[in-house]
């Protein structure tokens, strides 16, 4: 029996031990695939807020024309 729990142990030892490596070797794939993402969301929000500037400048020149007219 105690040859069974020892050999038991053993096994859970080296399953945690492989699924740390695991855990690390995925991670170190995922890691620069996640980076260039948030980098091009980066960009995308860029964009975005630019271009949501510029009509709101676009709108804002339409109202104050507006209101020098009227």
């Amino acid at each position: 029996m105690e040859i069974f729990v020892g050999v038991l142990m053993g096994f859970l030892a080296g399953m945690m031990l492989c699924a740390k490596y695991l855990r690390q070797e995925i991670a170190a794939k995922i890691g620069p695939r996640l980076e260039h993402i948030e980098l091009q969301l980066q960009n995308l929000q860029a964009e975005v807020n630019l271009d949501a500037a510029t009509r709101l400048a676009a709108l804002s020149e339409r109202l104050d024309e507006r209101r020098s007219r009227g």
